[in-house]
């Protein structure tokens, strides 16, 4: 049986403040299914917590940042699979989060973001300098399996992970949506999440028993869920 009851950003927001130390950089992971919101999350915390503080100590670090270039994916004959764990560069990701981790505070490390319009990686889309609090999210953060790539090391290198879930319905409509916002038909939209995002999905399932704290969320509320 598991009980709900609902959660602010801003507190979530004031927990990670609680949590974050005068000198060394904090970072923050947000995993979870596709579709389940962890973007959205991620925005408006580093909102609130730079709100919070009345200036910058917060930016996010999408893993979409690592999806591997359209040209790569093809020539693995992977296109179709994109989103998938080895449609990523886990190695790169990792790497970064852990150039992250040993920084200064202060110096430069670029880190890629994701533009849907495109469907394409952007190099050094953001750059953190000063920020004392990162937050990364995305869907194979807490991953334990090595043949599924480098995810299995990211878990060491964050503080602390959440799970952001929602329920199978909801997390159709949503990716459908995306996909025929990515100009896929409706045919092409509800085959990859059929063969695609929704095996991904339960995959990542799997990994949510290791989260420091599980929410769930629906519209613009958030639900901490006490096993």
């Amino acid at each position: 049986m598991f009980e709900a009851r609902e959660i602010t950003d801003e507190e979530l927001a004031r927990r990670v403040i609680s949590r974050a130390g005068s000198a060394d950089r904090l970072l923050l992971g947000i995993a979870g299914p596709p579709g389940a919101g962890k973007s959205t999350l991620a925005s408006a915390l580093s909102e609130q917590l730079n709100r919070i503080a009345g200036h910058g100590i917060c930016a996010v670090a999408p893993m979409d940042g690592y999806h591997l270039p359209n040209a790569r994916l093809d020539a693995m004959g992977r296109r179709a699979g994109k989103g998938e764990p080895d449609t990523f560069d886990s190695v790169g990701y990792v790497d970064n989060l852990a150039r992250l981790r040993r920084a200064p505070i202060g110096e430069p490390v670029p880190w890629p973001t994701f533009d849907r319009v495109l469907d394409e990686p952007t190099p050094a889309g953001v750059v953190f300098t000063g920020e004392r609090i990162v937050v990364t999210e995305g869907n194979y953060l807490l991953v334990d399996d090595p043949g599924l790539g480098a995810w299995s090391g990211v878990r060491a290198l964050l503080d602390e992970c959440w799970y952001l879930d929602a329920g199978r319905e909801v997390l159709t409509t949503r990716l459908v949506r995306r996909h025929l916002d990515g100009g896929r038909t409706d045919a092409a939209a509800r085959e990859k999440v059929e063969h695609s995002d929704l095996p991904n999905a339960e995959l990542v399932a799997a990994t949510r028993s290791r989260a420091d704290l599980v929410l769930c969320g629906d519209s613009d509320r958030y639900f901490l869920i006490d096993p």
